[in-house]
């Protein structure tokens, strides 16, 4: 079992297409690649916490038909646009504004507004948000889950931390200039 986190998937959202210039061509795209990518990623025995903006439900029943598709256990931390409809659909295993839990030893704190400050932040606890859609500077021990920042996909924490790790490119070394 691999643990998962994702968010801003924003299904059936029109809007998203406009402002986060995903590339897609339609509606229909993006969320067909956005199902066939977590299902690339996710076994069924695999969990994933989705950090909220799961979907619009328009029209009524789009949302649970989408989240019907998606594999593993799901859990979902609500975000700003995600409405009752999606909320209380069964196939959620949960639904909560926020959550702490531990992977593989690392506490975790899990909501879809990022903090400045949280829970034991200065006692090496991560926390995974989304809502930014990878515009916002992150702070130390602070990370965007969103399908903006980690090509469309859930990512485990593993894959979070090392790109972390790796940071931007550096420059090429410059070159000394013979004298003549």
């Amino acid at each position: 079992m691999t643990i998962y986190f994702t968010a801003d998937t924003h299904f059936s959202d029109p809007r998203v297409l406009a402002i986060d210039r995903r590339p897609f061509p339609s509606l229909e795209a993006h969320d067909a690649a956005l199902v066939a990518l977590w299902r690339e990623t996710v076994r069924d025995d695999d969990v994933v916490w989705h950090l909220g903006d799961f979907a619009r439900d328009r029209p009524a029943g789009r949302a649970a038909a989408i989240l019907a598709q998606l594999t593993g256990e799901k859990h979902l931390i609500l975000g700003n646009n995600d409405p009752d409809s999606v909320a209380r659909d069964p196939g959620w295993a949960s639904v909560r504004h926020y959550a702490e839990i531990a992977v593989d030893g690392q506490r975790l704190v899990l909501c879809h507004y990022p903090f400045r400050t949280w829970r034991d932040s200065g006692k090496g606890v991560i926390d995974l948000h989304g809502h930014s859609h990878g515009r916002l500077t992150p702070i130390p021990r602070q990370y965007d889950v969103g399908v903006d920042v980690w090509d469309h996909r859930p990512v485990t924490l593993e894959t979070i931390r090392a790109r972390r790790r790796r940071g931007p490119p550096r420059p090429p070394p410059a070159r000394e200039s013979a004298s003549p």
